[in-house]
């Protein structure tokens, strides 16, 4: 391979790494507006926001659907911090909720 197809082949990978990324995002921001209306929902109903039960069913499902090449530790790693952003998102809408 020469340097000239190596770089060809490294800016068409990133290339695609981009536009997976943007997919991410898309999907990360619907998580998000979904996570937020439970949160709405939560706090009409005065429950935590905090479920270590749902976590650990939505750990599961990534998990049993996890074909790699991630490793389980990797997704966990991965989902416990898409949680924590979801719960964060939760409590500032209900304390600007709060503030009005």
């Amino acid at each position: 391979m020469t340097p000239e197809e190596a770089q060809a082949g490294l800016d068409a990978l990133r290339g695609e790494i981009d536009s997976l990324d943007r997919q991410l995002l898309k999907l990360l921001n619907e998580r998000a507006a979904a996570a937020g209306q439970i949160g709405d929902i939560k706090k009409q109903m005065t429950m935590a926001i905090y479920e270590p039960k749902r976590e650990e069913q939505v750990f599961r499902n990534v998990l049993d659907h996890n074909q790699g090449p991630l490793s389980e530790n990797a997704v966990r790693r991965l989902f416990e911090r898409i949680i924590d952003e979801m719960r964060l998102l939760q409590k500032e809408r209900n304390s600007k909720e709060d503030r009005r």
